[in-house]
């Protein structure tokens, strides 16, 4: 999907109001954006393309939130029993902090999360609903997770939605393909991290 740079969406143009408009990141913190394979972007990559929505909302002055995911203990982290059996998650110290090309970005909200989505258990819709935003763009790691949840959440919560295909990278190419082709176009709009850039009034 990468590689074909959304062709057959070429020519549909978005604009967005920068005071009814907020770029949500999702989970970009040293313990998931380094390190990790991921497709089709690596995670440096996601960082780049991140990083230039960043400034471009700050720019125009409009509601940038970071979110990541944390824990206290580990005791509020979800543990259901699961077909698939996952190895004790190794946190080394900085794991959930914010990668430093967004950590200190100027009035940014800050989220921290204990499961997938961003909404749940969270501030956010507050905070996007006291500030009159209806529309949120999207983008992070990993797609099939922690956006994926958070973009079905907004979904349910009646936003207009922006899936930054370029932003976002997967576990494999596979996963990432599968949530931008099968289930991003049912509830929202993808774009890329240019047309984002451009479209923002």
């Amino acid at each position: 999907m990468g590689e074909k740079k959304m062709e057959d969406l070429k020519g549909v143009e978005v604009e967005l109001n920068a005071a009814k408009t907020a770029l949500v990141v999702i989970d970009l913190q040293n313990g998931i954006a380094h390190g990790r394979q991921s497709g089709p972007y690596t995670g440096a990559q996601v960082i780049q393309n991140a990083s230039k929505l960043v400034h471009a909302f700050t720019e125009k002055g409009a509601f940038v939130v970071l979110v990541r995911v944390s824990s206290l203990d580990g005791k509020d982290m979800l543990k259901p029993e699961t077909d698939l059996k996952m190895a004790p998650m190794q946190l080394p110290e900085g794991w959930d902090s914010f990668v430093p090309e967004i950590a200190d970005t100027p009035n940014a909200h800050k989220i921290t999360k204990r499961q997938w989505g961003a909404f749940f258990g969270t501030d956010l819709d507050l905070q996007l609903r006291r500030r009159g935003i209806d529309t949120i763009v999207l983008c992070g790691i990993s797609t099939s997770i922690g956006v994926d949840t958070t973009a079905r959440e907004a979904y349910q919560q009646g936003y207009h939605q922006i899936f930054v295909e370029d932003a976002m990278t997967a576990g494999t190419k596979e996963e990432h393909d599968y949530v931008c082709k099968t289930i991003f176009p049912r509830i929202g709009k993808i774009r890329t991290s240019e047309e984002v850039v451009l479209s923002l009034r």
